[in-house]
């Protein structure tokens, strides 16, 4: 409880962007989709280059901070991975059948 009582003002503009990033997202026309995922990919790309950076300055013995590490690296490459992925099915649906 301390904790939160600490970063309220941290949580309450997360609570904020989480509302805006669905408000943003779901205004997104479907024309405008794959360059949108591009960009997220190539964000998450930067994100996991932080989290292994972050990670590795974690000192032996910190278990608990060495899995959350490890836990943002795997969800950052699923994510990339799953961007990619959605991106290539998007854009073989615009090339034309032989």
């Amino acid at each position: 409880m301390e904790f939160i009582e600490q970063n309220l003002e941290a949580l309450y503009i997360v609570i904020l962007c989480v509302f805006i990033g669905i408000e943003v997202i779901a205004n997104v026309p479907a024309i405008l989709h794959t360059p949108l995922m591009s960009g997220a990919n190539a964000i998450s790309g930067v994100i996991i280059v932080g989290a292994i950076g972050i990670t590795l300055q974690i000192p032996q013995g910190h278990y608990g901070a060495l899995a959350l590490g490890g836990i943002a690296v795997f969800l950052g490459t699923l994510n990339i991975a799953g961007g990619f992925m959605v991106t290539k099915r998007m854009l073989g649906m615009f090339n034309s059948k032989k």
